[in-house]
């Protein structure tokens, strides 16, 4: 298997740091474009290239991933000494899975938080929960299947969030077979969002743009229901249910046009 790690302004240092034990590719966001290998546990190959945003490079890494299984990590992880082998043993389990879902212990001030506490099958009911930081596939599948990350959501695009939701949506949608295993892979430490700036006008607009991303013909619902179902994490912020859902259906109504080729034209300019 081979982890692909994404980050800013890091040095090889970090495999180490990381404590993988496995091939790596780790895709650095600094200023200079650059490339090299280093032996250690196993091979880690480091590219450095002088762009901006989380799914452009962990597609650069995708794109050069040579192992079997693919393993998708952030740079604010820390893996269990024997992660290759609890990975290794689920897809033995599981020989149909395209991909599993592993749990995390999310450590983020006094709290340390598990995101998976069963084994299930993963369906679109409960597919938006799981962040890029769980996943690990197979790699033919997903080559075959021509799927990379969004580069209109995720740091650094113009949309805050949602290029894990979308990529793992779209496996269901080609009908692939993903579960979700409560073994623990790896402690992520969470200091601070590069993209989170509180539940604001952006935050709303930009989730109403992904639930269109994500079904063009049902994306009312997905608004609805959002809205429903989370309230009570924002009735001490801004907005009312009637503000919030004007502003996700702002950003759902734009998205696709405006903002889009906007973002295009940039990319153009790079």
């Amino acid at each position: 298997m081979e982890v692909v790690v994404s980050t800013m302004n890091n040095d090889i240092s970090l495999y180490d740091q990381m404590n993988l034990q496995t091939d790596a590719i780790i895709v650095n966001q600094g200023d200079t474009f650059s490339y090299k290998e280093q032996q250690k546990k196993k091979l880690c190959r480091f590219f450095s290239f002088k762009e901006k945003g989380v799914g452009l490079s962990r597609n650069n890494g995708l794109m050069r991933v040579q192992k079997e299984i693919c393993v998708i990590a952030d740079d604010d992880m820390v893996y269990v000494p024997d992660y290759d082998e609890i990975i290794k043993r689920n897809y033995r389990k599981y020989p149909d899975a395209d991909m599993i879902v592993f749990n995390v212990r999310i450590h983020e001030e006094s709290t340390v938080k598990d995101v998976i506490r069963k084994n299930h099958r993963v369906r679109k009911y409960n597919a938006l929960r799981y962040g890029a930081v769980s996943f690990t596939f197979k790699t033919r599948v997903i080559r075959q299947s021509n799927l990379f990350f969004s580069q209109l959501f995720g740091g650094g695009a113009p949309y805050g969030s949602g290029e894990d939701s979308l990529f793992i949506w779209t496996l269901l949608n080609s009908r692939k077979k993903i579960y979700a295993v409560n073994d623990t892979i790896a402690d992520v430490y969470n200091e601070g969002s590069t993209w989170f700036e509180g539940y604001n006008e952006k935050y709303f607009y930009d989730k109403g743009a992904l639930f269109k991303a994500l079904s063009p013909i049902f994306f009312p619902v997905l608004i609805v229901q959002f809205v429903i179902r989370k309230f009570s994490t924002f009735s001490n912020h801004s907005f009312n249910r009637v503000e919030i859902l004007r502003i996700m259906y702002k950003g759902a109504k734009q998205f696709g046009n405006r903002e889009t080729v906007r973002y295009e034209n940039e990319c153009k300019n790079v």
